[in-house]
């Protein structure tokens, strides 16, 4: 019988409890475009409702990964439907566990802050920022930072960990970055920063219908 309070699955092969890489990074991109979402519509027209429901609903489902178990958590079920054909990635579960607490703790004061006690300030945004900061690292580079921050708490060594990350190895070829890469990224940036220069004014001219009347002379 499956057990209700539980962290974790137990999976043949494995000998700690483990969790399935591919749809928390599914879960966390979710929860990413929500809250990167609501905080837009608070930066652009200062309105908070939406964001105190994404905070709540945020809260909320990682309370149940914490407190209850992962398999019950909406977001992760949502992650697993949306990733069901692929094959799993298996992560150590406590690396995990840890991660959520620390985004728990964050989720915690933004909710007591914003939608009990109404009083947003800088440290809250401070805090949201963070949580962006987490969830796209987690669900772009699947990075989890709170993993890495496992160890300094903890002297067993992590195991599992996405990519293989705890794992001491040399890279392969394909992971390696030679001078000329590295050439063409500095390259890049300077012709962001040079096209900024060049078109700044160019770009900032509005917008005109095409093929209307005036167009000429908005053009000019």
């Amino acid at each position: 019988m499956n057990k209700i309070i539980y962290f974790g699955e137990d999976v043949e092969g494995y000998d700690i409890p483990v969790l399935n890489e591919r749809e928390i990074r599914a879960a966390a991109g979710i929860l990413f475009l929500m809250m990167f979402i609501s905080i837009m519509v608070v930066i652009l027209k200062g309105d908070f409702l939406l964001l105190k429901y994404a905070i709540t609903i945020f809260l909320t489902d990682i309370l149940i990964r914490v407190v209850i178990n992962p398999k019950f958590s909406p977001f992760l079920i949502i992650g697993r439907l949306i990733v069901r054909n692929q094959v799993p990635e298996y992560v150590g579960a406590q690396q995990k566990k840890f991660a959520w607490i620390i985004g728990l703790v964050l989720a915690a004061i933004v909710f007591i802050s914003i939608a009990v006690l109404n009083i947003p300030s800088p440290l809250t945004g401070i805090v949201c920022l963070i949580c962006l900061i987490f969830l796209f690292l987690e669900t772009a580079f699947g990075i989890c930072l709170g993993c890495k921050f496992y160890s300094m708490f903890y002297k067993g060594k992590a195991q599992y960990c996405p990519g293989e990350v705890c794992d001491v190895k040399s890279k392969q070829e394909i992971q390696k970055t030679s001078s000329v890469q590295l050439v063409i990224v500095v390259g890049f940036i300077a012709y962001i920063f040079l096209a900024v220069f060049v078109f700044n004014d160019y770009f900032n001219r509005n917008p005109h219908i095409l093929l209307s009347p005036d167009s000429s002379e908005q053009v000019k």
